[in-house]
């Protein structure tokens, strides 16, 4: 699962400055986010960006649905697995 990809990425990132410095690298290009993907992808992580955007989306609704209708209204940015993985990186 995509869930645990991240993890093992994020885990491996935070050993290896080489790696991290690539990843890092991928939000400076003109597709960032398909380049982080291929990069990941090359370095043996099942990551790809339709399940990349899926999963940030999947997340923030099951917790809205959590509350039974209750009007919560989504907490911005929680919707962003990509965003969520980098500044998690860059913060460990």
């Amino acid at each position: 699962m995509i869930e645990q990809e991240l993890e093992r990425l994020l885990q491996d990132a935070k050993s290896d400055e080489k790696l991290k410095a690539e990843l890092l690298n991928t939000r400076k290009s003109d597709d960032p986010v398909e380049d982080f993907c291929a990069l990941a992808r090359d370095k043996g992580y099942g990551i790809n960006a339709g399940e990349l955007m899926a999963l940030g989306q999947n997340e923030n609704d099951a917790k809205l649905r959590s509350v039974n209708g209750g009007g919560v209204d989504p907490i911005e940015g929680w919707d962003d697995a990509y965003e969520q993985f980098f500044m998690t990186l860059i913060w460990t």
